[in-house]
């Protein structure tokens, strides 16, 4: 389903299967479709919601970021499926805006899977990645590569440059970037805000590290259960920040038993 079927408030989304529903919230720069290989190794039973979040995928453009407001454009999602309640997986910044909507509408959410972030404030740490993109000049380059090539004269790991690249599409002969890089770029400070905190959340949570990220610390578990004081902790090994990208498989199993063991 494109977001053209839908009124323009109405976030992008894929929706496949059947059963308890899963939405699945992606990270900053990144898209709903980055989850394919998650959503389709879950088992029938599960119904996956794959959202592009504002500002991204095929979602709309606003200059209205946060996590509240991006929070409300999951209900109004769940709204339009009439979907009564649902259980959210997030990484990173998707992690937060599933954090905030279980802050306003807990009877909403059946469970939570954060994926490698904490409900805390974060430091500047893509000025990179935001000079990178800046630098190419999308009306000259003729070629992914050309893109590449710039990205890399600002972006150290090839990884991060190959996964901006997924954005970058062709329309009307002229390159453009899925996301709205000069509105991301403005609000940035509300991106690396930590999420609302009205009461406990006190259904099932699970927050995944991946082992060699440093987005979930030590110092971060006392926020984190005086937030959701039934959460629950697991460590991917050898993987950074995108488990998914890095150990699909583990990450699978370990998303799989905790729903499991809700439904």
């Amino acid at each position: 389903m494109s977001s053209q079927e839908m009124p323009q408030h109405i976030l992008h989304f894929t929706d496949k299967g059947k059963g308890e529903p899963l939405l699945i919230l992606h990270g900053l720069f990144g898209a709903g479709d980055n989850w394919n290989q998650i959503a389709k190794a879950l088992p029938d039973d599960f119904r996956t919601i794959q959202v592009d979040l504002r500002n991204h995928g095929r979602s709309f453009h606003s200059q209205d970021i946060s996590y509240a407001i991006m929070a409300e454009d999951i209900k109004a999602v769940l709204t339009h499926l009439e979907i009564p309640s649902a259980h959210i997986l997030g990484h990173s910044m998707g992690g937060k805006v599933a954090m905030e909507f279980s802050q306003l509408y807990p009877q909403l959410c059946k469970s939570l899977t954060i994926v490698d972030i904490a409900p805390r404030q974060y430091q500047p740490n893509h000025n990179d990645v935001f000079k990178g993109l800046n630098a190419v000049d999308l009306s000259s380059i003729t070629n992914r590569n050309d893109a590449e090539q710039v990205l890399t004269q600002y972006l150290s790991d090839k990884i991060v440059a190959q996964f901006l690249l997924k954005s970058l599409y062709r329309e009307d002969g002229k390159f453009k970037w899925r996301f709205n890089l000069a509105d991301l770029e403005a609000h940035y400070q509300n991106l690396i805000a930590p999420p609302s905190f009205i009461k406990p959340f006190t259904g099932p949570v699970m927050f995944i590290k991946g082992m060699n990220s440093n987005y979930i610390e030590a110092s971060d578990r006392d926020k984190i259960l005086k937030m959701f004081p039934m959460a629950q902790s697991r460590v991917i090994s050898d993987t950074g920040h995108w488990p998914h990208a890095e150990k699909p498989r583990i990450l699978l199993k370990i998303v799989e038993h905790f729903l499991n063991k809700q439904v």
